[in-house]
């Protein structure tokens, strides 16, 4: 029976996903390999009616540069115990690829220690994906998905900073990036948000609605000081990661609860919370604002990836082929800005617990500072004077005493 691979995309979608199937496909037809592509990720492991498409360089050639998945995705948290086993014996599976985030990688060290268990052996090489940027690849090597879901989300968010300028209004947006605040300060700095906030601000103080809504009046004040009426600010949803139950229960914001009666926060929209809570402020000190939300997230993640990712999920597609020729496995695929290959070990990036460290914004690195100095509008000591023409107390508005910076 001929050699075969099997690849699977779990979590959510993420830009240049196509790509990389596409280019494992090519690299391993064209070394005589039999390609499967999974449907519904890890679910279709776990089930004797495993849906999968035989991928043929046609299937590859068709998928290279659309948005979303041709292999439909999904989350699952599986019971080891329940692996369907004989799919990798009956297909004669030598690798398993699995393209996805953190939970997906964790997942693919279990499967590939489970099955070695049972006296099969497979391989495993894992794809980092997510819009997130939050797997922890050498310093300064975006996850794929990364810059073409900025490049989608710089699009909107400049849209709506002309809507502000127009309109003269003032708009917060949320976006994705679960507990990192890359893509958020990557979207806001590009457009030259006057407010950018992110979880790893609050490295000196803890995360709270009270001072988001701070740092959201002291972007207004300095603008107003500016002669500037309308501006818009941007907040990753990571905020929440960080709050307390307690903090988000008695925000006086009605979050539907689950059957634990925990907030559940992916049923509402976080750019509402942010902007209801900023609106009863602006209204209490008779600042003249109107707050428009906007929701930034599902929108970028099917986008088509552009240029920087179509070479990028290429040569990693190209590096699966490599890594596993070498004999690599239970690691993640990196390729350097050389285009050099080399595996991260999963085992030198997880925690006690078996799952992969998040990698948080540098909050220390020169460029992250810039934008902190220099890329954004708020209140500090020298502008208390002007601003008590629109608050008593400009103090508690001081970016740098919110943060404790």
């Amino acid at each position: 029976m001929k050699d075969a691979i099997a690849i699977l995309c779990g979590g959510g979608p993420a830009p240049g996903i196509n790509t990389v199937i596409s280019s494992v496909a090519k690299v391993f037809l064209n070394n005589g390999y039999r390609v499967i592509g999974l449907h519904e990720g890890y679910k279709g492991l776990f089930s004797t009616e495993t849906r999968i498409d035989e991928i043929d360089y046609e299937f590859a050639d068709d998928i290279y540069t659309r948005g979303g998945s041709a292999l439909r995705m999904s989350r699952f948290k599986p019971d080891l115990t329940k692996l369907n086993v004989s799919f990798f014996k009956e297909n004669n599976i030598k690798l398993l690829v699995t393209i996805g985030g953190d939970d997906t990688a964790s997942t693919a060290n279990r499967i590939s220690k489970y099955l070695e268990e049972n006296n099969v052996t497979v391989q495993n090489i894992h794809v980092p994906k997510t819009i997130d940027n939050d797997l922890p690849l050498p310093e300064g090597i975006p996850t794929f998905g990364y810059n073409s879901a900025k490049n989608e989300g710089v699009l909107i968010a400049n849209t709506v900073l002309e809507d502000a300028r127009t309109s003269q209004n003032w708009f917060i947006l949320s976006a994705m990036g679960r507990e990192a605040g890359h893509l958020t300060i990557g979207i806001g700095s590009a457009c030259h948000y006057p407010m950018i906030i992110i979880p790893e601000m609050f490295e000196n103080v803890p995360v709270t609605f009270e001072n988001i809504i701070r740092l959201n009046i002291s972007s207004i004040l300095k603008r107003k000081l500016l002669g500037l009426k309308y501006g818009a600010s941007i907040i990753s949803e990571g905020v929440f990661h960080f709050m307390s139950e307690d903090e988000i229960n008695n925000s006086g914001i009605d979050f539907p609860q689950d059957d634990h009666g925990h907030p559940e926060l992916h049923a509402i929209s976080k750019s509402h919370v942010f902007a209801n809570l900023v609106q009863k402020r602006v209204k209490e000190l008779n600042l003249p604002n109107k707050m428009r939300p906007v929701e930034l997230g599902f929108e970028v993640r099917c986008a088509k990836p552009i240029g920087y990712d179509l070479t990028y999920c290429t040569l990693l597609g190209f590096g699966v082929y490599q890594l596993f020729s070498n004999g690599d496995s239970r690691c993640m695929v990196s390729v350097d800005h050389n285009g050099d290959v080399k595996p991260l070990f999963l085992k030198d990036v997880e925690d006690e617990n078996g799952r992969v460290k998040a990698r948080l914004v540098n909050l220390h690195a020169a460029n992250t500072q810039a934008v902190l100095d220099h890329g954004m509008h708020y209140i500090t000591e020298k502008d208390y004077e002007a601003a008590k023409a629109f608050v008593d107390n400009p103090e508690y508005y001081d970016f740098n005493k919110i943060l404790k910076r």
